[in-house]
Formats: structure tokens, C-alpha cells, sequence
């Protein structure tokens, strides 16, 4: 018996990433321009925030269904395996829950076999990280209670940060959370946010050339709190995230666990010109 990882797919790992650890994955949905579509078969990136730029309507987003989570599910549970499944928050989406109803299902047809589902309390690359350390777990040989136990300390011990170009994208989705406070005259500003529950606020800067100090900044202050295991993801800005990785390797002086771009469910909260940092302590990803 083994420990299978599941998670959605709004952490934005590159798809060589989750396939090398052996992650499996259920899909988001985007609603744009009277047509949904599952956010893993939206590959057309830059088209899409080049659409985004000019709409007036934001496009909308839906979790899984319960159906959806029980095709990744059962056939897991049919080889035996149990599951460990971490999502994007509960704030945010209501992933989770589906996760956990097809989770009770499966348990009902399996006697035996163990789905847990884990709140990671955050989105992206926070995501993303407490998913790969779960693999890790279960690459380990874990059982599903340590695995479990594991993605706990990378949740506790992950932490990112966002700086995007304008709160005006999170302000038209109503996705601002704690941010809130910031809306009105301070939308020409270059906030800087995180993700712990909902998307709260760090601090504020004024210029693009600021706002990336700090995220380099940043990446110092990880390294010297021990988060030596670091990622980074983009808005259609590559040549700053390749800069921040250079730079960042200097700092950290081994090269980022991920590098990519958000996908459209939490990228059209965010908008263009999004860069964001995160890490945590390799251990746990050993």
C-alpha cells in the first residue's frame, strides 16, 4: 500500500514537475465569454491575459465537482492506495469540500482505504510547495497519517509573497480579502501580498523598480530564516522572473525548485504583471 498525492490545479506547478513527483490532479474551471472551459486545457497563457487586459466583465472561476475529484479517486483506491489530497484554500474556493465529499464517498466503496484532504490555506506556489513536499513524504514511504503530518510542517513552514502591478484586477473579482483597506486612491501603488486563510496585505511600494528589490529582498530574508528550498512564478513578466532567478541563485546558491507562470483561475484575480517569491526549509522536500 502506497500514499498517492492529489491536488487542484491552482498551484501552477510546471506539468514536468508534478509528473516527476508523481502528482495527480483535478481541474478548476474558467467561465469567459460564454463558454467554461477546465483551466488544464486553457493553454494559450498570453492570450488569454492579453484578452483580459481590455475585458470589462471579469471572467469567472468554479471549483471541481464531486464527480470530478472521484475519476482521480477511484481508481487509487481500486489499486489500493490511500490518498492524501491538499488544495487551494478554503477562503478562496470551495475545493476542498468537494474534495472531502468524494473523499467520504470513496471511503464508503473502499472499507480500508484513507482519503485525507488538507486546507493548504493558500494558493500557487504556497500550494505548490506544500504539494511537493507531501510527495516527498510519500516517496519516503510513508504512511498516510506521517504524509499528512508532513504537508502540516510545510504549511507551517512555507511562506510567500506577491507583488502585483495594481489591486484593480483583485478589486473588479472581489477576490481583496484583508487588502481591502488599501482600495481607493492606493490602486496606483505596487502592493505587495500574501496568502495565509485569504490575501492579505504586506506592505506598499511605489515604482516596478522598488517593488522588485523587495521581492529580492525578500528571498535574503527566507534564506536567513532557513527556507533554502525556493520558487518562483510570473504574470507574463519571464524576463523579470528570469532576473529574480539569477539573482536569487546568488543568494540562495542552489537554483529555484519551480519556475512558472499562474494559470487563469487565480491569474485573472491578479492580473499582469504579477511576480511572486516563496520557499521553505529543504528537509522537506527530502
Amino acid at each position: 500500500m502506497a500514499v498517492a498525492i492529489v491536488t487542484d490545479t491552482t498551484h501552477y506547478c510546471p506539468a514536468e514537475v508534478l509528473a516527476a513527483h508523481g502528482v495527480q490532479q483535478v481541474s478548476l474551471y474558467i467561465n469567459d465569454r460564454g463558454s467554461t472551459v477546465r483551466e488544464v486545457d486553457l493553454t494559450d497563457l498570453d492570450g488569454y491575459y492579453e484578452r483580459l487586459k481590455d475585458q470589462t466583465s471579469v471572467p469567472t472561476t468554479s471549483q471541481p465537482s464531486v464527480g470530478d475529484f472521484l475519476a482521480v479517486y477511484e481508481p487509487i483506491a481500486q489499486q489500493g492506495d490511500d490518498i492524501v489530497s491538499v488544495h487551494l484554500s478554503a477562503a478562496l474556493s470551495g475545493t476542498s469540500q468537494a474534495a472531502r465529499q468524494a473523499g467520504d464517498e470513496i471511503q464508503e466503496r473502499y472499507p480500508g482505504r484513507r482519503v485525507e484532504v488538507l486546507d493548504s490555506r493558500s494558493a500557487c506556489a504556497g500550494l505548490g510547495g506544500i504539494v511537493l513536499a507531501a510527495a516527498a513524504g510519500a516517496r519516503a514511504g510513508k504512511d498516510v497519517d506521517a504524509v499528512l503530518a508532513h504537508a502540516r510542517d510545510a504549511l507551517a513552514a512555507g511562506k510567500v509573497w506577491f507583488a502585483i502591478d495594481t489591486l484593480e484586477y483583485l478589486r473588479r473579482g472581489g477576490r481583496i480579502g484583508s487588502a481591502q483597506a488599501w482600495i481607493g486612491g492606493a490602486l496606483k501603488i505596487k502592493p505587495i501580498l500574501t496568502c495565509d486563510g485569504d490575501i492579505q496585505p504586506v506592505e506598499r511600494v511605489r515604482t516596478s523598480g522598488k517593488m522588485f528589490e523587495r521581492m529580492v529582498g525578500y528571498l535574503q530574508e527566507l534564506k536567513d530564516a532557513g527556507a533554502d528550498c525556493w520558487y518562483i512564478q510570473h504574470i507574463q513578466t519571464p524576463d523579470k522572473a528570469r532576473e529574480l532567478v539569477d539573482r536569487g541563485e546568488a543568494i540562495m546558491g542552489v537554483p529555484p525548485l519551480f519556475v512558472g507562470q499562474l494559470g487563469p483561475v487565480i491569474g485573472t484575480h491578479l492580473g499582469p504583471g504579477m511576480l511572486g517569491v516563496g520557499g521553505m526549509p529543504a528537509r522537506l522536500h527530502a
